[in-house]
């Protein structure tokens, strides 16, 4: 069954991207109408869409899969988009590009598979300490929604945020430590993370709003009247789009796939509330983006707004997960007008939006390099940190040829590889 679902997953992304109906990458969204509407040839398109995205599979989604033997999104659709928009989109083209999207996310699957009986395998363990790559992000994490309001709406507010935050953090340990959510002989434990991420973001929709209405200013632009024809075009293709959010939301369900880094190591810890609740919040963040991004070029997501991967993770049963996802992508097209006019409404909210994306990527970037520094020194004790380190600097001196969210994992797996070879030279003990 998750071979089958990745399969499917992989060949109708592929689709998709081929007939210029979605394609992953935000990057290049803006960029496929270029194409679509004639003042961009095939191979052109085919090629930015390798430059933008190729790096990333490699740097990014295929490192922090093998982290927690979960495939990150991000591994299966940057590739599926190069996939698609290297094939011509005709006649024979689009069902070549069907069976290469599930040949590779086939193959993707194995791969990992395949990679984890290797690292079993040596006299140094990756597997284990790899875990502690996600450790930090679990919470970390918490703290974007105050960052968030920091960048938006001053340090000051951000501060307060961040008080409030911790503080809820720490009065449910002590609740839980006191058991005083007990019904009966029913204790109810509640996720101090989950709870805390709520206050902050609580906080932010707040002053979000607040600063939408004081602004009013009678300059709206109403973006569907102005690309009417594009939105009509993505509500063409809304079985398709159907289609992609039940199988994604299936696979999610199953532990098969996870759309970001946070929500992907809280369901490799078994915490899938916590994990939902995460995928729930960073959807929020992408809203404003891929809404507007939709609207304005006629090209969807095929994640739509990622809502379907907090469904995925929330529900009971795989088969109910798979109608949600279906159904969340129905509304979230039918729903796109209406939700255009929203933004254009309160534009504090549409800017928080991208707060919101900036404050998880620099949160982000911060925890995985403290996990994966962690992860290093556990396989090879003192050289790990310096490793990782010294990864970490050359990389900027370099002007960033790796993202710096990728950095940790990427340096952890490494200092590992090199760590076996010590071993294997007899240079290096077996740490204990």
């Amino acid at each position: 069954m998750e071979m089958i679902l990745v399969m499917l997953v992989g060949a109708v992304a592929a689709v998709l991207a081929n007939r210029g109906i979605a394609v992953f990458n935000d990057g290049l969204r803006p960029i496929m109408p270029e194409h679509i509407e004639g003042r961009m040839d095939r191979r052109s398109l085919a090629l930015t869409s390798l430059a933008m995205s190729f790096g990333l599979v490699l740097g990014f989604g295929i490192p922090i899969s093998l982290t927690a033997s979960i495939l990150l999104i991000h591994s299966i659709l940057l590739g599926t988009d190069i996939i698609g928009l290297s094939v011509p989109g005709n006649r024979w083209g689009t069902p070549a590009a069907a069976v290469i999207g599930g040949a590779y996310g086939a193959g993707l699957l194995l791969g990992l598979e395949g990679f984890v009986r290797v690292f079993e395998a040596l006299p140094v363990d990756l597997l284990q300490p790899l875990e502690q790559v996600g450790a930090p992000v679990v919470v970390a994490f918490i703290a974007f929604p105050a960052l968030a309001v920091a960048i938006q709406f001053g340090i000051g507010k951000g501060v307060w945020t961040f008080a409030a935050s911790a503080f809820v953090r720490q009065l449910v340990v002590w609740a839980n430590e006191q058991q005083l959510f007990s019904f009966g002989t029913v204790t109810i434990t509640v996720n101090p993370e989950g709870l805390a991420l709520v206050t902050g973001m609580a906080f932010l929709l707040v002053f979000a709003m607040g600063e939408s209405s004081s602004k009013q200013d009678g300059t709206k632009m109403d973006l569907t009247a102005l690309f009417s024809h594009r939105v009509q075009r993505i509500r063409k293709n809304l079985i398709s789009f159907m289609v992609m959010g039940g199988l994604i939301a299936a696979s999610t369900h199953l532990l098969v796939m996870a759309g970001d880094p946070i929500s992907l190591q809280l369901a490799a810890e078994g915490k899938q509330m916590e994990a939902g609740l995460a995928a729930a919040a960073r959807a929020l963040g992408f809203l404003p983006l891929v809404a507007s991004t939709a609207i304005a070029t006629g090209v969807y997501g095929p994640v739509g707004f990622t809502f379907i991967f907090a469904v995925g993770l929330l529900l009971p049963q795989a088969w109910l997960a798979g109608v949600a996802g279906a159904g969340i992508m129905m509304l979230e097209v039918l729903l796109l007008s209406r939700l255009a006019r929203f933004l254009d409404r309160y534009p504090g909210v549409r800017e928080a939006g991208s707060n919101i994306r900036t404050a998880m990527t620099r949160v982000l970037e911060v925890a995985l390099l403290i996990g994966g520094a962690n992860a290093a020194h556990a396989m090879a004790p003192g050289l790990g940190f310096f490793l990782i380190a010294g990864f970490y600097v050359l990389n900027e001196a370099a002007g960033r040829p790796v993202v710096r969210m990728a950095v940790g994992p990427i340096g952890a797996i490494a200092v590992g590889v090199i760590a076996n070879l010590l071993v294997f030279a007899g240079i290096m003990a077996v740490p204990q």
